[in-house]
């Protein structure tokens, strides 16, 4: 159920969203009306977020005591985000099986450094959509308009009534988890693989070089906002929107991808269309930009997947240490 509700959720949007549409004009606009330039010269950044992810990855894993090979970092990372085409998130557990198997990486560990690069990456999602909502909010309060989202719409409807009961509810759902714990056979087992991810967690406190920390997570969004910032110069009707029409929709398309679907298709697909026609593209022309762009950064994601499981099939796996 975990795995067909994504992929169920991203296919009932796509079908919404294309079930009228002619895909014959779309052989037409990819040879003779879009600009194959600029999309070779997104790739490289598509393709540098990924390795400054996996730079910034080893980084974190130093202080707690595990030293990945750079290789193995960064094969990791590019095998993870194939693997989230076909299972959505599963290239988090993914690419800390890797540095496990390749790198004797301790598997908690590693995800625990996951969780802070993800608590890390949303921080600066925030910080750029404060920004972006600062600067557009002309576009972002028509956006919700037209689709019937209001964040204060949907807390009016939470009374003050709903907010204990939930709050009571996690408590005692929590209390419980520890009690059948506490019984269950496998609980230190369970004890100790939370302690590694916290340790994991905790590995920012002690990054030595920081200055080079802040550059890899400034490198890895600056990169992102390139590989799809490039794009605009694809098509004539996108060309002309500037670069505060891309900050906004690559904002909304950020979050939107956090519905788990493959390579968030689906909800970006709507999210990028919809604030497109918001700035004047026709209905049309958006939906050429959103299947072209994402299906071929989709292949880039592919691509980078298929080398890293052949490099990785010619890496020789590090002797096990022993268990600590």
């Amino acid at each position: 159920m975990n795995i067909a509700l994504p992929l169920l959720l991203g296919g009932a949007i796509l079908y919404w969203m294309y079930r009228d549409f002619d895909f014959k004009q779309i052989e037409h606009v990819i040879l003779h009306e879009m600009n194959w330039t600029w999309m070779l010269l997104s790739f490289p950044f598509g393709i540098l977020a990924q390795m400054f992810r996996g730079w910034r990855w080893r980084q974190t894993l130093d202080p707690i005591g595990e030293h990945a090979r750079s290789s193995t970092s960064l094969n990791a990372v590019f095998f993870s985000y194939a693997a989230s085409l076909v299972i959505p998130r599963i290239g988090e557990f993914a690419r800390c099986a890797i540095l496990k198997r390749y790198d004797s990486v301790s598997f908690p560990k590693a995800l625990g450094t996951v969780v802070t690069e993800r608590a890390i990456d949303s921080l600066v999602v925030l910080c750029i959509t404060g920004l972006t909502l600062l600067l557009q909010m002309n576009v972002f309060s028509t956006f919700f308009s037209k689709t019937g989202t209001s964040v204060e719409y949907m807390l009016d409807k939470f009374t003050a009534t709903g907010y204990v009961v939930t709050a009571v509810c996690g408590i005692a759902v929590l209390l419980l988890l520890h009690v059948l714990l506490k019984k269950l056979s496998i609980y230190n087992k369970v004890k100790a693989t939370l302690g590694g991810i916290w340790q994991g967690v905790m590995s920012l406190r002690n990054v030595r070089n920081i200055p080079l920390f802040v550059f890899y997570t400034l490198g890895i969004w600056m990169s992102y906002f390139l590989h799809y910032y490039l794009t605009f110069f694809c098509f004539d009707f996108t060309a002309g929107l500037g670069m505060s029409c891309a900050l906004v929709t690559f904002i909304v398309g950020s979050i939107a991808v956090i519905v788990p679907t493959p390579n968030g298709a689906g909800p970006w697909h709507f999210a990028i269309k919809t604030m497109l026609i918001l700035y004047g593209i026709a209905d049309q022309q958006a939906l050429y930009f959103v299947l072209i762009v994402h299906s071929v950064q989709t292949l880039l994601v592919i691509l980078l997947g298929i080398y890293s499981s052949v490099a990785l099939a010619f890496t020789k796996p590090r002797i096990k240490k022993q268990e600590e």
